[in-house]
């Protein structure tokens, strides 16, 4: 039995869940876990990384998961429990190396806009699946919003309605020019196939109906992707610059049209607060390096969790572990039973979905805190691997807004706060 086991495994796990957690769970343990202490240093080329990627991705075909069906892929998008089942695919990813759970997310992300019920676009799907199917290695997705002058502007739809976003798309007979820099998006700094690009076709403008959400193949004449950034962790996520300049497309290449695009949009912004499961799968391998290092070492010739100050500490780390999961979950069941909750693009999920990432990701970072206080210098040692949690843990909490805009849509929401 994996000490994992008394998290992931109750009465009401399904079979489905179980075998998910077993294919992703053997491929961490047998091909990421044992090099990902070399990961920091490949950040900029993936030499040691992208076999990781293509045992994923191409290897166990997770690349085509949402894709229906009927156009080669495993039809996720099309499942009654998209978000439980990303939430269990996400945390055994992140028990690994959270950078690999993001890369692999932002894959599947700008695909939630065409190929997630109800609103699939056949026509998109059946244009950019077989980039993923037809070859034998990753193929990368990017979501390009983050601009050098808004930050997280785009991300805050509720107040500023996409009025800031400086990315241009100017209809051109039956084409799209698009002309702008983003920068931040994973899977960029080359790595990139295919990117969703949110642009606005009218700047300046706070009508919805103008923002727009257009996809564009890396290799299209124009784009340019820059240098990966070197960051503080996640060497596994590449980020850089993105520039289009002149960039034509097919009209059809947006991915549903004025208004919708806006709607749809604030469903993939929810989504993506489930990368608090990230947080989650990550603590889940703090409490095993814990475990062990708890169990080996001695004080006074007893094994440190024997002491009462020390079991305190683990007791409160648990204690985070299992409420966090919990609202994870509770979170996940939400955005799957629309019929109940309303839609997933609805203010109130999107409030709700991003106060639980905020609590999700402050405390798991305080309990990483406390899990490196109680290794001491181990703590501190790359050997354990607590020190890139710790790391990878505070990027999780910073993306999509942080903290702050988390704050923002939560009082914005529940107090009916009129100017945030």
């Amino acid at each position: 039995m994996s000490r994992l086991d008394i998290f992931t495994k109750n009465k009401a796990t399904s079979i489905e869940e179980e075998l998910t957690r077993g294919v992703v769970r053997d491929w961490a343990n047998d091909i990421v876990i044992p090099m990902r202490r070399q990961y920091d240093e490949d950040w900029k080329d993936h030499k040691i990384i992208e076999p990781a990627f293509k045992a994923l991705m191409v290897d166990l075909n997770f690349q085509m998961a949402l894709f229906p069906e009927e156009f080669g892929g495993l039809g996720s998008g099309e499942s009654d429990n998209l978000a439980t089942q990303s939430c269990w695919m996400f945390e055994e990813l992140a028990r690994a190396d959270s950078g690999m759970a993001v890369a692999y997310g932002v894959c599947t992300w700008p695909i939630v806009m065409i190929a997630v019920k109800p609103h699939i676009n056949k026509r998109l799907c059946a244009e950019f699946a077989p980039m993923f199917l037809n070859e034998d290695r990753p193929v990368f997705s990017a979501l390009t919003m983050t601009e050098p002058q808004g930050g997280s502007d785009i991300e805050n739809l509720d107040l500023l309605h996409g009025r800031t976003i400086k990315t241009t798309a100017t209809l051109d007979g039956d084409e799209w020019v698009i002309n702008g820099h983003k920068l931040w998006p994973s899977n960029t700094g080359g790595l990139a196939d295919l990117m969703g690009v949110v642009c606005t076709t009218k700047p300046g403008s706070d009508d919805e109906k103008d923002m727009a959400f257009i996809f564009v193949p890396a290799d299209t004449p124009g784009v340019t992707q820059g240098k990966p950034y070197e960051k503080t962790g996640m060497a596994t996520d590449k980020n850089s610059d993105v520039w289009f300049e002149n960039v034509r497309v097919p009209s059809w290449y947006r991915a549903h049209g004025p208004g919708l695009d806006a709607q749809y949009f604030r469903e993939v912004v929810t989504l993506g607060m489930l990368s608090a499961s990230f947080a989650t799968g990550v603590m889940m391998n703090v409490y095993e390096i814990l475990y062990d290092f708890c169990s080996e070492k001695t004080l006074n010739n007893k094994p440190l969790k024997e002491h009462d100050a020390i079991a305190a500490e683990l007791a409160e780390i648990v204690a985070g572990i299992e409420a966090s999961r919990a609202a994870v979950y509770r979170v996940a069941e939400i955005l799957d039973r629309p019929d109940l909750y309303g839609p997933r693009w609805s203010p109130e999920i999107g409030a709700r979905a991003r106060l639980m990432k905020m609590f999700v990701s402050d405390r798991s970072l305080k309990d990483c805190e406390k899990a490196m206080e109680i290794l001491a210098a181990y703590g501190a040692d790359r050997q354990w691997d607590i020190e890139k949690h710790w790391r990878d843990l505070k990027i999780i909490q910073l993306w999509e807004g942080g903290k702050q805009l988390c704050q923002m849509e939560g009082a914005r929401y529940f107090f009916d706060c009129k100017t945030l």
